[in-house]
């Protein structure tokens, strides 16, 4: 898969593509589907296949305070692009010039005059532009203006509900883990590179390994019991810890993995963290020795959940 950063890189061997164009936050399997129509489109026509997707997402460049939790960072967004056989990825930065262009400029100027796409797959309920002003029926309309032409695609369903992103957060801020899974095709994880932390886990005798994250923020808040593969690592149990721990007066949201059992030093790795089951939320406590306890207690109920006995010790919360 090739990866094309900014309308700058593309070439002549990029024009003429039948392309598709979103977010895709998850790439879950309303996408999968959408790229599998566009890769038998592409086929037929003799042309590749691209994704034409955003960085940041729009939103969190208009309303930063109100942008969804991102499902996926970078990394994994484009390894489960990778792997949907998509021929490339145009990655268009979000700024104010792109904000600012009208339906019409999107598509003739955009799509049309400087990507040169030959075809434009989207969903039945795509809107493009300033202010979202362009549909469907505008898009057809300028692709014969431009010389492109335009497919919908109907909604995919699972279990009798539209597919989407939102869906799939709220799956998992509700900690159902399996209906994230059935959307996105794959379990839910979430990855980051070990950075070094203020240490407070070790100072309290159980030390974590602290991820930085692409994501600026996620659909998890609480304790988590959950496995984690990296470097070494297969499906290892672990408890995490996700939010500002008010107990330490912490102000900025962190990622931290206690991996069960695990003696050795972790920074630089790069992990992947699959949530299993969602524990506990944030709570103060009295001081310290009381958190210690408590994440005692917490490691305690993980083991008992990743060992296949998730109610053997309720005692334990």
């Amino acid at each position: 898969m090739e990866l094309i950063r900014g309308i700058h890189n593309i070439r002549h061997r990029h024009r003429g593509a039948a392309v598709t164009i979103g977010n895709f936050d998850g790439v879950h399997r309303g996408h999968q589907a959408m790229i599998a129509r566009l890769r038998e489109q592409a086929s037929r026509r003799g042309c590749p296949a691209y994704v034409v997707t955003f960085e940041p997402h729009p939103a969190e460049y208009l309303t930063p305070h109100r942008a969804p939790a991102r499902l996926t960072g970078w990394r994994e967004k484009l390894r489960r692009l990778g792997n949907s056989g998509i021929d490339g990825v145009v990655v268009l930065r979000f700024d104010q010039h792109l904000a600012g262009l009208d339906a019409a400029s999107f598509a003739t100027d955009l799509l049309g005059e400087r990507l040169g796409v030959s075809h434009v797959l989207v969903g039945d309920d795509f809107r493009f532009g300033c202010a979202r002003g362009g549909d469907l029926n505008l898009l057809l309309e300028l692709g014969k203006r431009a010389g492109f032409d335009v497919c919908a695609m109907e909604t995919i369903e699972v279990a009798n509900e539209r597919v989407s992103s939102t869906r799939v957060r709220a799956a998992i801020a509700l900690g159902d883990f399996a209906a994230a899974e059935q959307m996105l095709g794959e379990p839910y994880r979430v990855s980051g590179r070990v950075v070094r932390g203020d240490a407070m886990g070790r100072r309290l005798g159980w030390p974590t390994a602290n991820l930085r994250l692409a994501a600026a923020r996620l659909p998890l808040q609480g304790i988590y019991a959950a496995r984690v593969c990296g470097d070494d690592l297969r499906d290892w149990p672990a408890a995490v810890s996700v939010g500002v721990r008010p107990t330490v007066d912490g102000r900025v949201a962190v990622f931290e993995v206690h991996l069960i059992g695990f003696e050795g030093d972790l920074y630089g790795s790069h992990l992947s963290v699959e949530p299993v089951k969602w524990l506990r939320g944030a709570k103060q406590f009295a001081d310290l020795n009381a958190l210690a306890a408590q994440i005692g207690r917490d490691i305690q109920q993980a083991e008992q959940v990743l060992r296949g006995n998730p109610d053997s010790d309720e005692a334990l919360k």
